[in-house]
């Protein structure tokens, strides 16, 4: 079972009562808490192999407070084309999402938590 996020607020993120201050992806039963892309604010499939590997139905990116993060086209086609779905928001919006995916959704949720 995935962990509930309790706050977010630009630059950090409370993940079952713990707060995180940097980038963070929550798998089922745990958080990496130090979430690192080979190209800072430029997600692609590479940076994404672990999650893949997991298995989720969903993925939930969060791509900061202002959106600054981008997610391509081409690397949520990647992850479709495993057959996961993707959702891609907003760190604040992308939260809420996976807040009402995590307890019923075999779901893993990378949230960049500043710009």
């Amino acid at each position: 079972m995935s962990d509930r996020i309790s706050h977010y607020s630009f630059g950090s993120i409370t993940i079952d009562g713990k707060p995180y201050s940097s980038d963070v992806i929550i798998y089922p039963g745990r958080v990496n808490p130090s979430w690192w892309r080979k190209e800072g604010h430029y997600l692609q499939p590479a940076d994404l192999e672990e999650v893949v590997a997991t298995k989720p139905d969903v993925v939930v990116i969060g791509t900061g407070a202002m959106g600054v993060m981008q997610v391509s086209d081409s690397t949520v086609k990647w992850l479709e084309g495993k057959g996961i779905r993707v959702e891609v928001a907003r760190t604040a919006e992308a939260v809420k999402i996976y807040n009402g995916l995590y307890e019923n959704t075999n779901v893993v949720a990378g949230f960049h938590l500043t710009c």
